[in-house]
């Protein structure tokens, strides 16, 4: 019992000293070695056992081995040379994805003594992934109104190589109506924008079809292609025509009403509603003509409607209008302030219905019906735009569109009024400003207008003639008058009245007939002892003496 103890414990100690050895040894030998991506079996990686350090003789009786840690068995090492090559070959985007190093760590284990190697396998991305597009077939849909040098994105194609393996041009099949602009950005993620360059006519061309190619750099370089399908869509572009200018009929008197003269047949080459057509009678279509016929609008048929008579007229001339049912719903515009990349603007409808009637242009902004309308959509209807531009981050802002569904175009009107509840404070502003603006102008008015009044109104007592101005200022005791070519004002007060009264001319001198010279001011004293002066210029006055009965 005793010596299996002793066992118990030597063995243990053996398997410290093991294990500490084999701490030690482990990491002591690390190698690494580079291999392109795609290697065929066979292919010599390296000379593993020289570069570890152990003799090709010892690898089978010290139990020579190699773990892949998590990988596949991409290596082996043949035993009788010791070297290292490729099992089945490694597709680095398979083992590594997108990440810019990729390697397969190995592991050396041998015996006698024991010892633990560190291999690492270095996989080389080669060129060996062309471009890929999302889709095959790229389809766009541009209306023929569009403005020349219009801007439509492309979605790019995905290389899965890396670094210059992974770096793509693009190109564009000749056409003269669209050209590519690729605009380089700093992450390599080039943007390629389709330019309109040449106005579109759907008429002329309903479909483009172009071939957008991507190419890497890489060494050879890789292609990938996809075909853009372009629809132009229809725009109300042409108007309806007649087949003549002018259609005689020949109607004899008396015929029955309801009788059908002609039918009138105007084409459009536009598309769905923009070609339906409707007709009318012209503006200037005298009320005999309206009496006598009557023109559906939907079939064009004019038939007889009055009594026709030859004795009373014996031509009649009909100006028919084609009209057709196509328009612009509306048009949203946006601006934004940057440049470039960041100022490009995308439009779309913010919580649109899937069956809802309207739609906007991604990029023009229009806004046109996806069906006809039915009665279900109800009288009104409010579009939410929603704008945003590219930059990083992306800004956006919104527009509220309120339609109302009429039923004659006639009553159509557009209302480009902003929400109700950002206009009130303004017009609240406004109307405080115009009814101040009118206060202070009446106010002005009125203190004119007293003004003038005040200085227009006579005096008490004036009596104006012809020839020089008199003034005549009465009192109990007589008038006095006086005449001169400036007329003055003179008032006396209420009181006792003065039997006397002196004037003196402070400008010419006094003559003889006219009294004594001299200079001063009237002064007439009242009863109360109040005193009233003014200054007078050149003043004769004539004394009137009351003429007794």
């Amino acid at each position: 019992m005793a010596l299996l103890r002793r066992d118990s414990l030597v063995t243990g100690q053996l398997l410290r000293l093991v294990l500490l050895h084999t701490a030690w040894e482990v990491g002591s030998g690390q190698v690494r070695y580079s291999l392109p991506e795609e290697s065929k079996h066979g292919t010599f990686v390296g000379r593993l056992a020289q570069d570890l350090g152990l003799e090709v003789s010892e690898l089978v009786s010290r139990m020579f081995r190699m773990v892949s840690k998590g990988r596949g068995d991409y290596f082996e090492v043949n035993l009788q040379s010791g070297v290292l090559f490729v099992n089945s070959p490694v597709d680095r985007e398979e083992v590594c994805g997108q990440s810019p190093l990729c390697a397969i760590d190995l592991e050396v284990i041998v015996d006698k003594p024991l010892r633990i190697f560190h291999v690492e396998v270095e996989i080389q991305d080669i060129n060996d992934n062309a471009p890929v597009f999302p889709v095959t077939e790229l389809n766009l849909f541009i209306s023929e109104s569009t403005l020349l040098g219009s801007r439509f994105p492309l979605e790019g194609a995905f290389d899965a190589d890396i670094g210059t393996n992974s770096l793509l041009t693009y190109k564009l099949s000749s056409n003269e109506y669209f050209t590519l602009d690729v605009q380089v950005r700093t992450d390599h993620n080039n943007l390629a924008e389709l330019v309109l360059k040449k106005a579109l006519d759907r008429e002329e061309i309903p479909e483009h079809r172009l071939l957008f190619t991507a190419t890497d750099r890489g060494k050879p370089e890789l292609t990938g292609t996809v075909q853009l399908v372009i629809t132009v869509l229809d725009a109300n572009d042409n108007a309806p025509v007649f087949g003549q200018s002018v259609y005689e009929v020949t109607v004899l008197e008396n015929t029955a009403n309801g009788t059908l003269v002609i039918k009138l047949n105007a084409t459009d080459l536009d598309e769905g509603t923009n070609r339906n057509i409707s007709y009318a009678f012209g503006n200037f279509v005298p009320p005999i003509v309206r009496a006598a016929f009557n023109l559906n609008s939907d079939t064009g048929e004019i038939r007889v409607k009055g009594d026709l008579d030859y004795e009373h007229v014996q031509l009649y001339e009909i100006r028919v209008e084609a009209q057709d049912k196509g328009h612009v719903v509306g048009k949203v515009r946006a601006v934004d302030a940057d440049s470039g990349y960041n100022a490009w603007l995308r439009y779309e409808v913010q919580e649109a219905r899937a069956a809802g009637p309207f739609r906007v242009g991604v990029y023009s902004g229009e806004i046109s019906t996806t069906r006809a309308l039915e009665e279900s959509d109800g009288p009104s209807q409010r579009l939410v735009i929603l704008v945003k531009d590219h930059g990083e981050p992306a800004l956006s802002a919104t527009a509220t569109v309120s339609l109302s569904l009429v039923e004659s175009p006639q009553a159509v009107k557009w209302d480009s009024r902003r929400r109700v509840g950002s206009e009130r404070p303004l017009v609240d502003m406004n109307v405080s400003l115009v009814i101040a603006i009118c206060s202070v102008s009446g106010l002005f008015v009125l203190v004119i207008v007293v003004y003038v009044g005040l200085r227009c109104h006579p005096g008490p007592e004036v009596i104006c003639g012809p020839g020089k101005a008199t003034v005549v200022c009465s009192s109990e005791v007589g008038s006095w008058s006086y005449s001169q070519r400036q007329s003055r004002n003179l008032c006396v007060g209420e009181g006792t009245a003065k039997n006397d009264l002196m004037a003196f001319s402070p400008n010419f001198p006094h003559s003889s007939e006219n009294g004594e010279a001299g200079k001063g001011q009237i002064l007439t004293p009242n009863a109360s002892g109040q005193t009233v002066s003014e200054l007078l210029n050149c003043c004769t006055f004539v004394k009137k003496t009351p003429v007794s009965e």
